[in-house]
Protein backbone atom coordinates (compact mmCIF):
# COMPACT_ATOMS: atom_id res chain seq x y z
CA UNK A 1 0.00 0.00 0.00
CA UNK A 2 1.37 3.65 -0.86
CA UNK A 3 2.24 6.08 2.13
CA UNK A 4 -0.68 8.44 0.62
CA UNK A 5 -3.08 5.56 1.01
CA UNK A 6 -2.02 4.98 4.41
CA UNK A 7 -2.19 8.38 5.65
CA UNK A 8 -5.69 8.78 3.84
CA UNK A 9 -6.65 5.90 5.50
CA UNK A 10 -5.06 7.65 9.40
CA UNK A 11 -7.14 10.75 8.48
CA UNK A 12 -10.21 8.74 8.11
CA UNK A 13 -9.94 7.01 11.49
CA UNK A 14 -8.77 10.54 12.91
CA UNK A 15 -12.01 12.45 11.89
CA UNK A 16 -14.79 12.97 14.29
CA UNK A 17 -18.48 13.55 13.58
CA UNK A 18 -19.93 15.46 16.01
CA UNK A 19 -23.14 14.77 17.44
CA UNK A 20 -26.33 17.32 16.62
CA UNK A 21 -27.41 18.87 19.63
CA UNK A 22 -31.27 19.21 18.73
CA UNK A 23 -31.69 15.55 17.87
CA UNK A 24 -29.47 14.84 20.29
CA UNK A 25 -31.90 16.59 23.12
CA UNK A 26 -34.94 14.60 21.41
CA UNK A 27 -32.86 11.09 21.29
CA UNK A 28 -32.19 11.81 25.18
CA UNK A 29 -36.04 12.74 25.96
CA UNK A 30 -37.59 9.28 24.38
CA UNK A 31 -35.20 7.47 26.53
CA UNK A 32 -35.62 9.20 29.33
CA UNK A 33 -39.65 8.43 28.72
CA UNK A 34 -39.54 4.69 28.07
CA UNK A 35 -37.15 4.28 30.71
CA UNK A 36 -39.96 6.21 33.42
CA UNK A 37 -42.63 4.08 31.27
CA UNK A 38 -41.40 0.90 32.06
CA UNK A 39 -41.09 1.97 35.79
CA UNK A 40 -44.26 4.00 36.17
CA UNK A 41 -46.05 0.28 34.04
CA UNK A 42 -44.14 -2.76 35.77
CA UNK A 43 -46.94 -3.42 38.12
CA UNK A 44 -49.74 -2.87 36.04
CA UNK A 45 -48.24 -5.07 33.14
CA UNK A 46 -47.61 -2.69 30.37
CA UNK A 47 -45.13 -4.10 28.09
CA UNK A 48 -43.27 -1.29 25.97
CA UNK A 49 -41.71 -0.64 22.90
CA UNK A 50 -39.84 2.05 21.17
CA UNK A 51 -39.28 3.29 17.96
CA UNK A 52 -42.07 0.57 16.10
CA UNK A 53 -42.19 1.08 12.11
CA UNK A 54 -44.91 0.32 9.87
CA UNK A 55 -45.55 0.01 6.57
CA UNK A 56 -47.28 2.74 5.03
CA UNK A 57 -50.04 1.79 2.38
CA UNK A 58 -48.44 4.82 0.79
CA UNK A 59 -45.45 4.09 0.43
CA UNK A 60 -42.27 3.83 2.74
CA UNK A 61 -42.08 3.32 6.38
CA UNK A 62 -43.68 4.77 9.46
CA UNK A 63 -42.30 5.57 12.37
CA UNK A 64 -44.27 5.38 16.09
CA UNK A 65 -42.21 6.67 19.12
CA UNK A 66 -43.70 4.54 21.38
CA UNK A 67 -46.16 1.49 21.63
CA UNK A 68 -47.21 0.14 24.99
CA UNK A 69 -49.54 -2.78 25.22
CA UNK A 70 -51.40 -4.24 28.31
CA UNK A 71 -54.83 -6.72 28.90
CA UNK A 72 -56.13 -6.54 25.69
CA UNK A 73 -55.34 -2.27 25.39
CA UNK A 74 -52.80 -0.35 23.14
CA UNK A 75 -51.41 3.31 23.89
CA UNK A 76 -49.93 4.58 20.66
CA UNK A 77 -47.38 7.67 22.11
CA UNK A 78 -45.89 10.38 20.31
CA UNK A 79 -43.47 12.11 22.21
CA UNK A 80 -42.52 16.08 21.43
CA UNK A 81 -39.50 17.46 23.69
CA UNK A 82 -40.46 21.17 23.27
CA UNK A 83 -39.24 24.15 25.08
CA UNK A 84 -40.77 27.30 24.74
CA UNK A 85 -44.27 27.57 23.78
CA UNK A 86 -47.20 26.15 20.93
CA UNK A 87 -50.27 26.88 19.97
CA UNK A 88 -52.58 24.63 18.10
CA UNK A 89 -54.72 26.78 14.99
CA UNK A 90 -58.29 25.96 13.49
CA UNK A 91 -56.39 23.21 11.28
CA UNK A 92 -54.94 21.72 14.26
CA UNK A 93 -51.08 22.86 12.85
CA UNK A 94 -49.43 22.49 16.20
CA UNK A 95 -46.97 26.24 16.23
CA UNK A 96 -43.79 26.14 18.14
CA UNK A 97 -42.10 29.01 18.92
CA UNK A 98 -38.64 28.75 20.59
CA UNK A 99 -36.97 30.49 23.00
CA UNK A 100 -35.29 32.49 20.42
CA UNK A 101 -38.07 33.68 19.43
CA UNK A 102 -38.30 31.69 15.90
CA UNK A 103 -42.04 29.84 15.00
CA UNK A 104 -42.04 26.61 13.29
CA UNK A 105 -44.89 24.71 11.82
CA UNK A 106 -45.67 21.02 13.05
CA UNK A 107 -48.45 19.75 10.44
CA UNK A 108 -50.98 17.81 12.31
CA UNK A 109 -49.29 16.28 15.01
CA UNK A 110 -52.05 14.70 16.27
CA UNK A 111 -53.76 13.97 12.85
CA UNK A 112 -50.57 11.98 11.97
CA UNK A 113 -50.34 9.92 15.37
CA UNK A 114 -53.77 8.70 14.99
CA UNK A 115 -53.27 7.78 11.15
CA UNK A 116 -50.48 5.58 12.21
CA UNK A 117 -52.64 4.65 15.16
CA UNK A 118 -55.41 3.36 12.88
CA UNK A 119 -52.61 1.44 10.69
CA UNK A 120 -51.21 -0.29 12.91
CA UNK A 121 -54.43 -1.73 14.56
CA UNK A 122 -55.47 -2.70 10.82
CA UNK A 123 -52.23 -4.50 10.87
CA UNK A 124 -53.14 -6.40 14.02
CA UNK A 125 -56.57 -7.18 12.30
CA UNK A 126 -55.11 -8.47 9.32
CA UNK A 127 -52.73 -10.68 10.67
CA UNK A 128 -55.67 -12.02 13.57
CA UNK A 129 -58.68 -12.09 11.70
CA UNK A 130 -60.07 -10.44 14.95
CA UNK A 131 -63.83 -9.23 14.65
CA UNK A 132 -63.78 -5.19 14.96
CA UNK A 133 -65.48 -6.13 18.70
CA UNK A 134 -62.55 -8.13 19.81
CA UNK A 135 -60.09 -5.47 18.56
CA UNK A 136 -57.88 -4.21 21.49
CA UNK A 137 -59.16 -0.32 23.12
CA UNK A 138 -57.17 1.67 21.52
CA UNK A 139 -55.42 5.10 23.13
CA UNK A 140 -54.17 7.90 20.81
CA UNK A 141 -51.32 10.45 22.94
CA UNK A 142 -49.38 13.05 21.83
CA UNK A 143 -46.71 13.27 25.33
CA UNK A 144 -45.37 16.90 25.84
CA UNK A 145 -42.59 16.26 28.37
CA UNK A 146 -40.74 19.26 28.63
CA UNK A 147 -41.24 20.36 32.01
CA UNK A 148 -40.91 24.67 31.28
CA UNK A 149 -43.56 24.46 27.79
CA UNK A 150 -45.94 26.79 28.02
CA UNK A 151 -49.49 25.03 26.78
CA UNK A 152 -52.23 26.81 25.28
CA UNK A 153 -56.09 25.68 25.49
CA UNK A 154 -56.37 22.62 23.58
CA UNK A 155 -58.89 22.06 20.99
CA UNK A 156 -61.52 19.39 22.30
CA UNK A 157 -61.85 17.42 18.68
CA UNK A 158 -57.97 16.80 18.34
CA UNK A 159 -57.57 13.66 16.89
CA UNK A 160 -55.21 12.38 20.18
CA UNK A 161 -55.01 12.78 23.75
CA UNK A 162 -52.59 15.78 24.98
CA UNK A 163 -50.79 15.60 28.36
CA UNK A 164 -47.71 16.63 29.79
CA UNK A 165 -44.86 13.60 31.60
CA UNK A 166 -46.32 13.49 34.91
CA UNK A 167 -49.41 13.12 33.27
CA UNK A 168 -48.78 10.12 30.80
CA UNK A 169 -47.00 8.55 33.83
CA UNK A 170 -49.93 8.62 35.80
CA UNK A 171 -52.03 6.72 33.09
CA UNK A 172 -49.85 3.65 33.85
CA UNK A 173 -49.24 3.80 37.24
CA UNK A 174 -52.96 4.29 38.12
CA UNK A 175 -54.37 1.76 35.42
CA UNK A 176 -53.72 -1.67 35.39
CA UNK A 177 -54.43 -3.67 32.22
CA UNK A 178 -52.95 -6.87 33.26
CA UNK A 179 -50.29 -8.55 30.90
CA UNK A 180 -50.93 -8.25 27.76
CA UNK A 181 -52.84 -11.02 25.67
CA UNK A 182 -50.47 -13.26 23.21
CA UNK A 183 -52.40 -11.83 20.02
CA UNK A 184 -50.78 -8.54 21.05
CA UNK A 185 -47.48 -9.77 22.18
CA UNK A 186 -47.10 -11.47 18.60
CA UNK A 187 -47.98 -8.43 16.32
CA UNK A 188 -45.37 -5.72 18.17
CA UNK A 189 -43.10 -8.66 18.05
CA UNK A 190 -43.17 -8.73 14.32
CA UNK A 191 -42.17 -4.97 13.66
CA UNK A 192 -38.67 -3.72 13.27
CA UNK A 193 -36.78 -0.43 14.25
CA UNK A 194 -34.14 1.73 13.24
CA UNK A 195 -30.89 0.06 12.62
CA UNK A 196 -28.13 2.58 14.07
CA UNK A 197 -24.35 3.46 13.19
CA UNK A 198 -22.88 5.32 15.55
CA UNK A 199 -20.33 7.16 13.89
CA UNK A 200 -16.58 8.45 15.26
CA UNK A 201 -17.51 11.63 17.63
CA UNK A 202 -20.96 11.14 18.65
CA UNK A 203 -23.35 11.61 15.43
CA UNK A 204 -25.58 8.65 15.31
CA UNK A 205 -26.86 7.86 11.39
CA UNK A 206 -30.29 5.83 11.88
CA UNK A 207 -31.69 4.21 8.77
CA UNK A 208 -31.95 0.74 7.25
CA UNK A 209 -28.36 -1.21 6.83
CA UNK A 210 -28.13 -2.96 3.37
CA UNK A 211 -24.85 -4.29 3.38
CA UNK A 212 -22.31 -4.98 6.26
CA UNK A 213 -19.56 -4.60 3.52
CA UNK A 214 -16.86 -6.93 5.66
CA UNK A 215 -16.28 -10.01 3.40
CA UNK A 216 -18.95 -12.48 1.64
CA UNK A 217 -19.42 -14.83 4.75
CA UNK A 218 -20.50 -12.33 7.23
CA UNK A 219 -22.43 -10.53 4.60
CA UNK A 220 -24.80 -13.72 3.90
CA UNK A 221 -25.02 -14.21 7.89
CA UNK A 222 -26.18 -10.88 7.65
CA UNK A 223 -28.82 -10.87 4.93
CA UNK A 224 -30.57 -14.64 5.77
CA UNK A 225 -30.72 -13.36 10.24
CA UNK A 226 -33.29 -13.25 12.13
CA UNK A 227 -31.83 -11.66 15.03
CA UNK A 228 -30.45 -8.04 16.24
CA UNK A 229 -26.82 -7.65 15.05
CA UNK A 230 -24.44 -5.37 16.96
CA UNK A 231 -20.80 -4.40 16.25
CA UNK A 232 -18.14 -2.52 17.67
CA UNK A 233 -14.66 -0.94 16.07
CA UNK A 234 -10.92 -0.50 17.33
CA UNK A 235 -9.21 2.24 15.43
CA UNK A 236 -5.63 2.96 16.04
CA UNK A 237 -5.18 6.69 15.25
CA UNK A 238 -1.81 7.26 16.58
CA UNK A 239 0.49 9.29 13.92
CA UNK A 240 2.61 6.32 14.05
CA UNK A 241 -0.30 3.82 13.30
CA UNK A 242 0.27 4.74 9.88
CA UNK A 243 2.78 2.10 9.71
CA UNK A 244 0.11 -0.68 11.11
CA UNK A 245 -1.25 -2.97 8.34
CA UNK A 246 -3.98 -3.66 10.12
CA UNK A 247 -4.99 -0.51 12.27
CA UNK A 248 -8.79 -1.30 12.78
CA UNK A 249 -10.52 -4.20 13.99
CA UNK A 250 -14.43 -4.70 14.10
CA UNK A 251 -16.36 -7.56 16.26
CA UNK A 252 -19.49 -8.45 14.88
CA UNK A 253 -22.46 -10.36 16.82
CA UNK A 254 -24.92 -12.30 14.44
CA UNK A 255 -27.51 -14.07 17.03
CA UNK A 256 -24.98 -17.20 18.33
CA UNK A 257 -21.81 -15.62 15.90
CA UNK A 258 -19.11 -13.60 17.03
CA UNK A 259 -16.98 -12.75 14.53
CA UNK A 260 -13.58 -10.78 14.88
CA UNK A 261 -12.28 -9.47 11.48
CA UNK A 262 -9.75 -6.83 10.84
CA UNK A 263 -11.41 -4.17 8.44
CA UNK A 264 -9.79 -3.15 5.52
CA UNK A 265 -9.12 0.51 3.76
CA UNK A 266 -12.10 0.17 1.20
CA UNK A 267 -14.47 -1.71 3.75
CA UNK A 268 -17.73 0.09 3.41
CA UNK A 269 -21.23 -0.24 4.94
CA UNK A 270 -24.15 0.64 2.78
CA UNK A 271 -26.93 2.20 4.56
CA UNK A 272 -30.03 4.29 3.60
CA UNK A 273 -30.64 7.09 6.29
CA UNK A 274 -33.68 8.59 7.09
CA UNK A 275 -34.23 11.94 5.56
CA UNK A 276 -32.04 10.89 2.44
CA UNK A 277 -33.32 9.81 -0.71
CA UNK A 278 -30.88 6.97 -2.03
CA UNK A 279 -28.47 4.97 0.01
CA UNK A 280 -25.18 6.13 0.98
CA UNK A 281 -21.73 3.69 2.14
CA UNK A 282 -20.36 4.91 5.35
CA UNK A 283 -16.08 3.79 5.58
CA UNK A 284 -15.36 1.78 8.08
CA UNK A 285 -13.07 4.03 9.29
CA UNK A 286 -15.65 6.69 10.50
CA UNK A 287 -17.34 3.94 12.54
CA UNK A 288 -17.58 3.30 16.07
CA UNK A 289 -20.35 0.59 16.78
CA UNK A 290 -23.67 -0.38 15.24
CA UNK A 291 -26.95 -2.02 16.53
CA UNK A 292 -29.25 -3.40 13.99
CA UNK A 293 -32.59 -4.20 14.72
CA UNK A 294 -33.65 -7.93 13.91
CA UNK A 295 -35.51 -7.63 10.49
CA UNK A 296 -39.81 -7.18 10.47
CA UNK A 297 -41.82 -10.13 10.29
CA UNK A 298 -42.84 -11.61 6.94
CA UNK A 299 -46.35 -10.67 7.09
CA UNK A 300 -45.09 -7.08 7.80
CA UNK A 301 -42.63 -6.53 4.92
Amino acid sequence: MSFLKRLKWLIQRRKRFPHDEIHMAGELAEMRLAKLSRAAGKDNGWKIYESVRIPDPDGGRREIDMVLIGGNEMLVVEQKHWAGSFRINKGHHFIQKRKNGEEHSHDGVADRIARKARLLMGLHQERTGLADDDLPTLRVIVAMTHHKLEWPKIPNDLAAEMVNEKGFLDILKNHNPGPPNADLIATLGGFNTWDEVHLNGGLMNKGDVLDLGLGEQIDQLFSNRNCPVTGKTVHKRSVLSIFDKQPSQAFIKIGSKNAELRVGINARLRMHVVGQPKPKEIPWAYIEKIVISKPAEEWNR
